[in-house]
C-alpha cells in the first residue's frame, strides 16, 4: 500500500467514526428546542422592556406649578373667561370672584341667597361658548327658596362688561334633593353640541340614585338657554317631568364631568370610603349605586345584584383618594400625558393622570410628585394655552394652581 492509499483509508475511517457518533446521539426533543428559543427571546425581551419603560419615563414632562391666585377660602371651581381673566366660586362664603391683572375682587352677586351647609354651597361654574358676546355663565349651588326651605339648582347669569356684577337671568332646573348638605354634587359641563350636563349627588338618601322620578344621583342633560330637557334624552316622553331630564342614573355623588376629544362623556364620583369611580357615560345607563335600606354604604358602588343591567366603572380606586374634578389634557407639549384624564383628589392630595385607549380601557395611571405638596385638590379646568387650573380645598389660605409642562 502506497503512502497515498494509507492517507485515504485514514480519512475514510475518521468520516465513518463521525457518522457513527451522529447516529448514536439522540436528537433533541422539539419541546426543548422551543423552550430554549423562548428563554432566548425572554432574555432579549427584558432589556427591550426596560428600555421602553425608561423611554416612557423620559417622555413624561417635568411639571411647572405656580400659585396664580392666593388667599382664597375653599374655592370650588375656576374657569377662564375672555380678557385673560378667571372666574372663581368659593363654596362656603358663596362669593363669586374675578381675577384680572394680578388682582382678585368680588363680583356683585346674591351670596345671601345661596344655601350653605356641609358639602353644599356655591359650587360649579360653566362658561357659555358665546360668553364673549352674551356674558352668560352658569352656576350649580344650594339655594334658599322663597317662603322657606332650600334645594340645589342650576342658575343662568350674565356678567357685565366690566366684570363687576352678575345679573340673574333664570333658573334652568331646580328641586335637586337635599338633606344635611351631604352629597350635594354638583358639576356642570357644556358639551360640543351645546347641551348642558349636570352631575348631581344623592343627598345621602338611599331612594334617590335609581329612582327615575328624583333628580338626585344622576347626570341630567338640558338646553342651556331655556332649561328644557334635551330632546334626545332617553326618557324624554315620560309623564314625570323630572324623568325627562335624566341622562344617566345610579350615581352616588358626581364631582367631575369631562368630554373627551372623541366626543365621549366621562364622570368622576366619590365612593363610600372605597371604590371612587371614573365612568364613561352612555344615555339611559344605570351605574349601580343603591345604598338601601337605611343608606347602607357597605354595598358595592356598582351593584350587579340589582335588577337590570349595571355598567362598570372604567377606573376604580381601592381606599378612597376622594376623586373630584377632572379635565382632559390637551397639547403635544404634555408629552405622554397628552390625551390623559387629569383627576383631582381631595383626601389623596394629588392629581392622578389616567390614560385610556381608544375603546375607553384603562392603560396606566400616574400621580406626579410635583402635585403632592398642595393639600386637598378640588377642581381641574383647562386654560386657553393648555395649562391646567386647579383649586386647592384646605379651608383657608387656598390657591388656584397653574400647571404646565416645562
Amino acid at each position: 500500500m502506497t503512502p497515498g492509499d494509507r492517507d485515504t483509508v485514514t480519512r475514510m475511517r475518521a468520516l465513518l467514526g463521525a457518522l457513527t457518533l451522529v447516529l448514536l446521539v439522540p436528537a433533541a426533543p422539539a419541546t426543548a428546542t422551543v423552550a430554549a428559543a423562548a428563554t432566548a427571546a425572554a432574555a432579549e425581551a427584558k432589556p427591550a422592556a426596560a428600555k421602553q419603560q425608561t423611554a416612557e419615563r423620559k417622555a413624561l414632562p417635568t411639571l411647572r406649578v405656580r400659585r396664580q391666585v392666593r388667599g382664597l377660602q375653599l374655592p370650588w371651581d375656576v374657569q377662564p373667561i375672555p380678557g385673560r381673566r378667571l372666574l372663581i366660586t368659593e363654596r362656603d362664603s358663596a362669593h363669586l370672584l374675578i381675577r384680572k391683572n394680578g388682582h382678585t375682587r368680588r363680583v356683585k352677586f346674591p351670596s345671601r341667597k345661596v344655601w350653605v351647609s356641609g358639602e353644599t354651597g356655591l359650587a360649579s361654574l360653566e362658561i357659555d361658548p358665546g360668553f364673549a358676546t352674551n356674558g352668560r355663565f352658569y352656576t350649580c349651588s344650594g339655594w334658599k327658596k322663597r317662603g322657606g326651605g332650600h334645594d340645589v339648582r342650576v342658575n343662568a347669569w350674565r356678567l357685565n362688561d366690566r366684570g363687576t356684577r352678575a345679573r340673574h337671568l333664570r333658573t334652568l332646573v331646580d328641586g335637586f334633593p337635599t338633606s344635611s348638605g351631604r352629597h350635594g354634587g354638583c358639576r356642570l359641563l357644556i358639551t360640543r353640541n351645546g347641551a348642558l350636563i349636570v352631575g348631581t349627588g344623592d343627598a345621602a338618601q338611599s331612594n334617590n340614585p335609581r329612582n327615575l322620578n328624583s333628580l338626585g344621583g344622576k347626570t341630567l342633560r338640558l338646553d342651556r338657554m331655556t332649561g328644557a330637557p334635551w330632546p334626545t334624552n332617553p326618557f324624554i316622553n315620560a309623564a314625570n317631568v323630572n324623568r325627562r331630564y335624566i341622562h344617566t342614573y345610579g350615581h352616588r355623588n358626581v364631582q367631575g364631568l369631562a368630554q373627551r376629544a372623541d366626543g365621549t362623556l366621562w364622570s368622576v364620583e366619590h365612593g363610600p370610603g372605597i371604590e371612587d369611580e371614573v365612568n364613561r357615560l352612555g344615555a339611559g345607563r344605570d351605574y349601580g349605586w343603591q345604598p338601601g335600606p337605611g343608606y347602607n354604604e357597605g354595598v358595592p358602588m356598582t351593584d350587579h345584584s340589582l335588577p337590570g343591567r349595571q355598567f362598570n366603572a372604567r377606573w376604580r380606586s381601592g381606599p378612597t383618594p376622594a376623586t373630584s374634578g377632572a379635565a382632559w389634557v390637551k397639547g403635544k407639549k404634555w408629552g405622554r400625558l397628552n390625551g390623559s384624564l387629569a383627576v383631582a383628589c381631595l383626601e389623596g392630595n394629588r392629581v392622578i393622570f389616567m390614560k385610556f385607549n381608544r375603546n375607553g380601557r384603562l392603560k396606566w395611571t400616574r400621580a406626579p410628585r410635583a402635585l403632592r405638596q398642595y393639600g386637598r385638590l378640588r377642581s381641574v379646568s383647562t386654560a386657553p394655552n393648555g395649562s391646567l387650573l386647579i383649586t386647592t380645598s384646605n379651608g383657608s389660605r387656598d390657591s388656584i394652581l397653574r400647571v404646565s409642562p416645562r
